[in-house]
């Protein structure tokens, strides 16, 4: 499983992706390039990964994910991680790392509004 393993739709003028396999090296770098090759093509303002169908989320999938927002926002994308369950909020801040650069919020919904918000502040003067 790599290159195109996992799907990514639109929603309205975002992308939406739902993590649904554990993102091991070949895969995590195929989830990348997929991700932004879809960015590029199709221009999005934002990018909400959904990772509630993830059972572990360790600091090698959570560094992905906070990589691949960064280049996203690199290529003016707002990037929202829905979905992270509270244990590993916990387990994550208590082994020090933190999502920097990415905003989060509790699940696609609230994804994105989030991402309704940021573009609603930018169009403000």
């Amino acid at each position: 499983m790599a290159k195109g393993s996992i799907p990514i739709l639109r929603v309205g003028p975002n992308l939406l992706v739902t993590v649904h396999i554990d993102l091991h090296d070949v895969v995590a770098e195929a989830f990348q390039e997929d991700v932004l090759t879809e960015l590029e093509k199709r221009r999005a303002p934002g990018l909400v990964i959904d990772i509630s169908g993830l059972d572990i989320v360790d600091t090698y999938v959570a560094r992905i994910l906070s990589e691949t927002g960064r280049m996203a926002r690199l290529m003016g994308t707002e990037t929202v991680v829905v979905g992270m369950r509270p244990d590993v909020a916990a387990t994550l801040i208590r082994m020090g790392y933190t999502m920097e650069g990415v905003n989060t919020a509790l699940n696609v919904d609230d994804g994105i509004e989030t991402l309704a918000s940021i573009a609603a502040r930018r169009r403000t003067p």
